[in-house]
């Protein structure tokens, strides 16, 4: 076992932040602290972030950059090094002994971001999931989707409610059937008391909002089946009951080769992973 200290000359931690990233360099050999430094997340500040690497590191191969919130806030300075040649990992969490004592600051959050992963066997790293091409491509789409089905649930849930509050002729004891959600779309003005109007035209208004949900499900449906199918994962399709759908969420969370290093990785990522039980 090689660990990161015995593997890499310095240790990038870096603390991200909507606004500003802190930077801290770590002597791996050592584990003292060589330099601090907050960059704005613009693109001026993320080139010169990596610049400042650069200049209070020695060469590439001996730099790791070990970022928290790789997938979010972190997820454009993570590039921006990576297009730099440096090696990206996620963070671990912080063992308590080395939050004991200290303060709370970014810089202290930086510093021990790069200390989780000093102590780890280098092959053991976390490389942050690809965000290019086919995959990146279906987290935008898996993630429009998710939105889109929240919407529409939420809108019939209103729609129920209210069909359940006020008689305007729809059974709404059980779930509403397509067939009603369109015989409610279609409604007219009538003459009614105001409040029966009024609640009328909010029926009416729900309904054409499910109906448009569905089109933007379809719609999304149709452009996630036609990445899956032009990837090199299209053979997901092929297996009993993994639709589209479900490939475009294992391409997304799989990433790249590496990312489930055995199967209790595996178990891990698809929350399958036993738990202890005490009896």
């Amino acid at each position: 076992m090689t660990i990161v200290a015995n593997t890499f000359a310095y240790v990038i931690g870096a603390d991200t932040h909507s606004r500003t990233h802190t930077l801290a360099v770590l002597d791996a050999r050592t584990g003292a602290r060589v330099d601090t430094r907050t960059f704005p997340t613009t693109p001026a500040g993320l080139s010169r972030a990596v610049a400042w690497i650069a200049r209070r590191t020695s060469g590439l191969a001996d730099v790791l950059v070990t970022i928290e919130g790789v997938g979010s806030y972190g997820a454009r300075l993570a590039r921006a090094c990576q297009d730099a040649g440096y090696r990206v990992v996620e963070s671990f969490p912080t063992a308590a002994r080395e939050r004991r004592g200290r303060g709370k600051s970014d810089e202290i959050d930086a510093e021990l971001i790069a200390r989780s992963v000093l102590g780890v066997d280098a092959d053991n790293l976390r490389d942050p999931r690809q965000d290019a091409g086919v995959r990146a491509a279906l987290r935008v789409l898996i993630g429009a989707r998710d939105l889109i089905n929240l919407e529409r649930t939420r809108s019939i849930n209103a729609l129920t409610a209210l069909l359940r509050t006020v008689d305007l002729g729809i059974d709404a004891r059980a779930s509403l059937t397509k067939k009603q959600l369109a015989a409610i779309e279609s409604w007219r003005t009538r003459q009614e008391d105001l409040a029966t109007a009024t609640a009328r035209r909010e029926a009416i208004r729900l309904a054409r909002r499910v109906a448009v949900c569905d089109e933007d499900l379809a719609a999304n449906r149709d452009a996630i089946t036609a990445l899956v199918a032009a990837s090199d994962a299209a053979i997901l399709l092929d297996e009993p009951g993994i639709g589209a759908i479900n490939a475009a969420v294992i391409i997304a969370a799989w990433s790249h080769p590496g990312r489930v290093r055995s199967e209790a990785a595996f178990a891990v990522l698809a929350g399958d992973a036993p738990m202890d039980v005490k009896w």
